[in-house]
Formats: C-alpha cells, structure tokens, sequence
C-alpha cells in the first residue's frame, strides 16, 4: 500500500523490549505498506507480500475522499484446574469489548514512519501428585470472588493475581468472538504476546430503502505506544458507531467510510490528553497511543472498504477465482516497491519491510484515510483482519486456500479456523479477523 495516511499496528515475532522512542517514528506492529525512501525504521519480522491481481471486480470511483454524492462504481482458553496459568500475563485487568453480543487511493508518501512492531511437590508416597490447597474462605464468604483458574483455591485480587499461587489470570480479551447476523469476528491474543492489542467491532444496519448493510472494523493497536490496547479499542468501537449512524440516513458508504475513520481517529486523540502527568513532562504527542484500521461495509451490491495502516481486507469468492487484496499497506516495503526502487522479494526481505508509515494516534502526521469503492460480480467474502493473520496468508491465493469453503454461510466457524491457521503457524502476533459475507443478506441470518 502505498503511504498516504499515517497507521500503525503491532510488530511480528516474540515480543521483545520497546525500542526507544524517536519523535517522529514509532514502533508498532509492522508490516508491508508504504513508508517515504530513506525514514527511519525498526528491524521486524520480514514476510514476502504477493500482491492478488484484481479480477472480475468492477472497481467504483473513490467518491468519498471528494465527498461526492451518490454511487459511483475472546480470551485464550483458560487454563483447566490444577494447570498453571501463562507466564507474563500483565497484573490489570482487560477492559475490553464483550465476548459476545456487542454490538484507496495512493497518496503521496508521509514524512514520518511509525515501526515496530510471557516444580510440582511429591506427595508423601513419593508420586507425582498434586496437593490441593484448602480454599480461601474469603471466597467462600464473598459469592461472587473471583476464583484462581490455576489452583482453584486462592481469591483473584484487583491486579488480576491469585493470593494463592499467585498466577495471573486470563483477561476478556485475551479471545473474543462475536456474531452480529452474517457477520462474525474472532480475536486472539496469540501464542508470544502478554496481551491482545487488536480489537474488533461488528454490526448490521438497513438503508433509507430497507436493504440490509454489513459492518465490520478492525483495529491493530502499535505495540511500541503507549497503551495501544485501549486505542484499538477506542477506534473500532468509535468507527462502527459512525458507521452504524451514517448508513441509515443515507450517507454513501465510501463517504461514511472516510467519516468514521476520521472520527475513529479522533477517539484515538483524545487517549493522548489523558497520559499520565510525568509522560507530559517530555513531550505531550511523543508516543502517543496509536494504532491501525481496516474496515469493510457491505450492501447488496457494493463493497466499501478503507483503512489505515497495515491491517488488510480481502475479496475472497465462492469459487476462488480469483481472490484479491483489497488494500495497500502503509509500511517502508510497499513504498520502496511503488517508488520502483526495489523489487518486491527484495523489499519484503529487508528488516525494514514491516515498519508501518500510516496509523491513527496524536503523534501521527497528516491524515489521509484511503477508501475504495467496488462491485463484485459474484458472491464471496470479504476477509477484514490484522497482520497476526496474514503474516501467514499473506498473498490473496494464500488466504483463499486458509478460508474455509463454507465461510459465507458459516462465517464465525470460518473465523475460528483463520485464527487456528495463524496460531498453528506460530501466533508471533495478536491475531483478529472478521468475515462479511457479500452480498448483504438480511439480519438474522448466518450460522447458528
């Protein structure tokens, strides 16, 4: 993709130490995208990008950056009982969304990039059992005390941490799925990271007409930020509700597109007034939290999607042919390749393949949203996720062959196997995607 609107998303591999913060660059979930010659980038995870060609899709003009009218084209399994809980659970609690029912053109290249991207004791006859531990009574006099999932006695405490055995426990977002009709996401914290920095939001609306509209937004928060969990938070939940309110008073999608990732941006602003006093003392916007976007908004015969960042949107159809990537990252990669000044097997080779050009954030450089407007000619599947899934289906044929046939009617089933696609193959990330089928069909509808 090419840079023109600033984004930022959660870097590949084992976690590792934050880098030092520059002012003008960042650390965040990196991937290919597009990124100005020269900037500053972190090393991340390098990963060969093969663009799909798009086929018997009818792209529509990008109406909404113009602002003309009209058409014109959920929390890792926790541990069993008596299992020890995962090491470097951070010690708070998750605000995150509810496990269940809650509800492009290039542009020039920006100036700044943003990079990236936790001994049993024998019993007395000299086995291997376990002793179990009398339970707290503290747990016992307070109902509703939450209980350690680890040791199955001690009393969780405010920090997340059993005063037992000490473990910490798994937090709401550490998984999370929801279906709202045919619709469906799932997120996950992945198999590296202390905790899940995506997030998702999804829903179903009708237009002044009464034909049905599906919405789904994805938001990858940039690891090296402050607090980048509450920014992906805080923008797809802000993006869907403009979405959400726009779609029904007739607003064209491409245009209600731009509008919720500005106000998506916006949400993602305000995080920055609230830092901590002694973050203020160096430098109120230095890492500031930020994080990535991608949305898609499917009607009965258009396709809407936009974005920010790394996270992408795919076209996958019934038959497979062909599926095509639906966005351009903004990451140093896809901008090196666009410029022509390198090949793309060599520029998703180097170290600074993944350092991310665009993102949502106070710190970040002139916004641009990028949204584009098609008409597919056949059913399908509009695939909406973060980098922890396609760093492993990255080119369009890739993630067609991980996408179930069924997806369109079993969308939250396909979900999960995407996710279980990324985890097998290493879950260096956090991974969240959600599936939109195409065309819209009427709320209600979708897998049980």
């Amino acid at each position: 993709m090419h840079a023109s609107a600033p984004s930022g998303s959660a870097a590949d591999g084992p976690p590792h130490p934050a880098a030092p913060y520059a002012p003008t660059a960042h650390t965040g979930n990196a991937t290919p995208g597009a990124g100005s010659p020269g900037t500053p980038a972190h090393p991340a995870a390098a990963d060969p990008h093969s663009p799909a060609p798009g086929v018997h899709i009818a792209r529509a003009s990008d109406a909404a950056s113009s602002g003309a009218p009209g058409y014109a084209a959920a929390d890792r399994p926790a541990p069993s009982p008596g299992a020890p809980a995962q090491p470097g659970a951070a010690p708070t609690a998750a605000q995150g969304a509810p496990v269940q029912g809650e509800p492009a053109a290039s542009a020039a290249p920006s100036a700044g990039v943003r990079l990236d991207r936790r001994a049993p004791a024998e019993s007395a006859g000299g086995g291997d059992d376990y002793p179990l531990q009398a339970p707290d009574p503290r747990v016992a006099a307070e109902p509703h005390a939450a209980v350690c999932v680890a040791c199955r006695a001690g009393r969780v405490d405010d920090d997340g941490y059993c005063e037992n055995c000490g473990h910490a426990q798994p937090r709401e977002r550490d998984h999370m799925e929801q279906e709202c009709g045919p619709v469906a996401a799932v997120s996950d914290r992945g198999l590296r990271h202390h905790r899940n920095e995506d997030a998702f939001a999804v829903g179903t609306t009708a237009l002044p007409d009464g034909s049905p509209v599906s919405v789904a937004v994805v938001c990858d928060g940039v690891s090296s930020a402050t607090r980048p969990d509450e920014a992906s938070l805080a923008a797809s939940r802000a993006a869907n509700a403009s979405l959400l309110d726009a779609l029904p008073r007739g607003t064209h999608p491409q245009q209600a597109m731009h509008e919720a990732i500005l106000a998506a941006s916006e949400a993602v602003n305000a995080l920055a007034g609230e830092q901590p006093a002694e973050a203020g003392e160096h430098a109120p916007q230095q890492n500031a939290p930020a994080c990535t976007i991608v949305g898609a908004v499917v009607t009965a015969g258009l396709l809407v999607v936009g974005w920010v960042g790394d996270s992408r949107a795919y076209w996958i159809p019934v038959d497979r042919s062909p599926a095509v990537r639906l966005t351009e990252d903004d990451s140093w990669a896809a901008q090196m390749v666009a410029a022509g000044l390198m090949g793309e097997a060599e520029a998703y080779a180097d170290h600074r393949a993944h350092a991310i050009t665009g993102w949502l954030g106070a710190d970040a450089y002139e916004l641009e949203p990028h949204t584009a407007a098609f008409k597919p000619d056949r059913p399908g599947v509009v695939v909406v996720c973060t980098d922890g899934l396609w760093n492993y289906a990255e080119s369009a044929d890739e993630m067609a062959e991980a996408v179930p046939a069924d997806a369109a009617a079993r969308p939250l089933h396909a979900a999960r196997v995407l996710v279980g696609h990324a985890l097998d193959g290493g879950g260096h990330d956090n991974v969240t995607v959600a599936l939109v089928p195409f065309p819209a069909v009427p709320r209600g509808a979708g897998s049980a």
